[in-house]
C-alpha cells in the first residue's frame, strides 16, 4: 500500500457471525441484520426478536446484508411472523439478497411472510 491508499475500512460481517441493529420508523420496528443466520447465530437472531409484547407489532427485517441463512433463521422467521400475525401485527422481510431470497422460495415461506425487495418498500403501507 503506498502513502496514497487509504485501507477499506468498511469490515465485512465475520463467518459465522450475526450482528443486529434494531431501531424503528413510525411505529414500526426494524431489526437489520448482517452475517449468517444459522445454528450457531439463532440465538442472537431470538433473542432480538424477544421484546415485550405490544398491541399489534410490527416488524421489519432488512436482510439486505445477509450472506446466509439455513433452515434454523426459517424457523426463526416463521415464529416470529406466527407471533406477530397472533397479536395483531405483521413481520415483513426486506431486501433479501440473492441465495437467502432462494432460501426463502424453496421452502415456501415467500408465500407465508411478506418479503419486499427493498427497505422502503417493507415500511410502506
Amino acid at each position: 500500500m503506498t502513502g496514497d491508499e487509504m485501507p477499506d475500512t468498511e469490515q465485512a460481517p465475520q463467518p459465522g457471525h450475526l450482528s443486529i441493529v434494531a431501531t424503528s420508523s413510525e411505529g414500526i420496528r426494524i431489526l437489520t441484520l448482517a452475517g449468517e443466520i444459522d445454528n450457531d447465530t439463532g440465538g442472537t437472531l431470538r433473542q432480538a426478536l424477544d421484546v415485550p409484547a405490544v398491541p399489534q407489532p410490527r416488524l421489519v427485517i432488512d436482510l439486505r446484508q445477509v450472506t446466509f441463512m439455513d433452515s434454523t433463521g426459517i424457523n426463526i422467521l416463521v415464529a416470529a411472523h406466527q407471533a406477530a400475525t397472533d397479536a395483531g401485527g405483521w413481520l415483513r422481510l426486506a431486501a433479501p439478497t440473492g441465495a437467502v431470497m432462494r432460501t426463502i422460495q424453496i421452502v415456501g415461506i415467500d408465500t407465508v411472510i411478506d418479503c419486499r425487495p427493498t427497505l422502503g418498500e417493507a415500511l410502506s403501507h
